[in-house]
């Protein structure tokens, strides 16, 4: 296959899943057509497909997981405007594990308490596990043996990121009251968890949080003191 078929073809199968692609998944299935495809051929096809959306209202993003198509950011305000529904809200215990989760692992639910300085429920351990956002790494050799969680590529995924070096370093997050306010809502650590499983295909938005989550995670990290490294 030519890269003048290469090309289209790769846009199809993108814009067809609802997930992002790994190039070794588009080099297995194409290869039942085309044998001599490589990898370097996948590539290649996928940075003139990326190049060629430039000034477009979409962009093709590499992800932990893959690649996969998404609406610019900053069309999100009218993007959003299709669904009428509104947004889930976060807990702020729910952000404040999840940012601990993602700047400090791994670590365990009891370190967590440890920096937050309260109990950590365990439906929010269990909201986290059932959205893929952390995950069971192992146990810490000490007695008991408690679980030791870190993210996921879900967790990548789901929030723009390709490796957790993307996540931004604390002192780079600017205004992070306003920060905090645009993503919880005004939620208290009481708020119950809302449940929206629903990741949807990137074509339909942003992900619902996107660099704004990002955002949040490092505010709530920086107000508990967590160290990003």
């Amino acid at each position: 296959m030519n890269m003048e078929d290469l090309v289209p073809t790769l846009e199809a199968m993108l814009m067809a899943s609802e997930e992002a692609v790994s190039v070794e998944r588009l080099l297995k299935l194409l290869a039942v057509s085309c044998p001599d495809i490589t990898k370097d051929d996948i590539k290649r096809g996928l940075k003139e497909l990326a190049e060629s959306y430039i000034a477009r209202g979409v962009e093709l993003v590499e992800l932990a997981s893959g690649y996969r198509f998404r609406a610019r950011a900053k069309y999100s305000q009218q993007v959003g405007a299709l669904w009428e529904e509104r947004k889930p809200r976060y807990s702020k215990a729910l952000l404040e594990t999840l940012a601990i989760v993602a700047y400090r692992q791994p670590v365990t639910r009891g370190e967590v308490e440890h920096i937050r300085g309260v109990a950590v429920s365990s439906n929010i351990v269990r909201t986290l596990l059932e959205r893929e956002w952390i995950k069971v790494m192992g146990h810490r050799d000490v007695p008991g043996r408690p679980a030791v969680f870190g993210t996921t590529k879900e967790f990548l995924d789901y929030f723009g990121l390709r490796k957790l070096d993307e996540l931004p370093s604390l002192p780079e997050v600017a205004d992070l009251e306003a920060a905090h306010e645009s993503f919880v809502g005004g939620a208290n650590s009481d708020e119950p968890v809302v449940e929206n499983k629903d990741k949807g295909n990137a074509l339909n938005g942003v992900p619902e949080f996107d660099n704004e989550v990002t955002a949040v995670v490092a505010a709530e990290s920086l107000r508990l003191g967590v160290d990003d490294d």
